[in-house]
């Protein structure tokens, strides 16, 4: 008996982003409004994080509404329109809701539907992973235009007395475009987890305990962190995954124009150029300062501004890092669009 053979997906070679976009909570938060509480100063944040100021949005702003104006505008900068979307991947930790996906709300509010629509779990690392798969979509034939959306409203999360992380914290969300192209694009994802340290970066506790309780018994949950821990983490550890990413693509350091990592810590940023050898001239991000650290739209974030302001070009090559609670990480070089 001879059985049918399945028509296979039409691949494509490469893929490449086509634009990018992005939105910063309205209200510039700078730090003299959040030292009191941490018993802290303008001179240690900025010493310790390189933050100036950190942008947050107001209540009445969704996490939502943050993607959609990403979107966009990543739209708007590739020359496309959401009927031309064919799947939306959001990267986020700070949607609330745990069904529908964020990723499906917004692809109705920007006319993608009936695009494939899911969300990514990763915190910082959200955007990258959502990179990786847009990437993997496209080259397979399953979709041709991905979009990409990093966003987190850190603000709910906050505990104004918490000295560990929340006066890092800012609102925001970034995005990007992802398509067909006749040339590389997006170099091979290097990416991973350790679970084992996941306690380093972590809610302080469950929804479950709010499921037995009375109202008022359970305080809402906040965010913490090991800051030590992480930073040598990050330093450490990232550093080879950003090089392992650069020899995947087939590239040495000298080949990297703008360097674009997770807007954790100046600091962090800092080691990791020094300790990766990139060119004096190369840009690096450094939207912590003005932004704050908005977890998975950090990225995205970092390379709009750069783009927007003349500092980064077409075409020059991009080494990106995302590292975070999970602890997850992945780490790409790109052509900027």
């Amino acid at each position: 008996m001879n059985r049918p053979t399945l028509r296979p997906a039409a691949p494509v070679e490469h893929a490449r982003i086509l634009g990018i976009g992005g939105v910063r909570g309205e209200k510039v938060v700078p730090n003299d409004d959040v030292v009191e509480p941490i018993n802290s100063s303008d001179e240690w944040i900025q010493q310790r994080t390189g933050i100036v100021t950190r942008r947050r949005a107001g209540a009445d702003v969704t996490v939502a509404d943050l993607a959609v104006g990403a979107g966009e505008d990543a739209l708007r900068s590739a020359g496309l329109s959401g009927s031309d979307v064919d799947a939306v991947i959001v990267g986020t930790v700070t949607w609330f809701e745990q069904t529908p996906s964020l990723a499906a709300v917004v692809a109705d509010r920007l006319g993608a539907t009936p695009a494939s629509a899911y969300d990514i779990s990763a915190a910082c690392a959200g955007y990258a992973y959502g990179i990786a798969q847009a990437d993997a979509l496209v080259r397979a034939g399953t979709a041709r235009h991905v979009l990409v959306i990093g966003v987190e409203k850190m603000s709910d999360f906050i505990d104004p007395t918490d000295r560990s992380i929340s006066f890092l914290l800012g609102d925001g969300a970034g995005a990007a475009v992802v398509g067909p192209s006749d040339t590389p694009g997006i170099g091979r994802t290097v990416w991973g987890s350790d679970g084992s340290q996941s306690t380093l970066i972590r809610q302080t506790h469950s929804w479950l305990d709010y499921r037995d309780r009375a109202p008022g018994e359970v305080e809402w949950p906040t965010l913490r962190q090991e800051g030590p821990s992480v930073y040598k983490w990050a330093v450490f550890q990232m550093t080879p995954v950003a090089q392992e990413a650069i020899d995947a693509a087939g590239l040495t350091p000298a080949d990297i124009d703008v360097f674009l990592p997770h807007q954790a810590n100046m600091r962090i940023i800092d080691h990791m150029v020094k300790m990766l050898g990139l060119r004096e001239d190369v840009v690096v991000g450094r939207d912590i300062a003005d932004t704050g650290n908005t977890s998975a739209a950090s990225i995205p974030l970092a390379a709009e501004r750069l783009l927007r302001e003349g500092h980064a070009t077409s075409g020059d090559i991009a080494l990106q890092i995302g590292f975070g609670a999970g602890l997850a990480y992945a780490a790409q070089v790109v052509v900027l669009p």
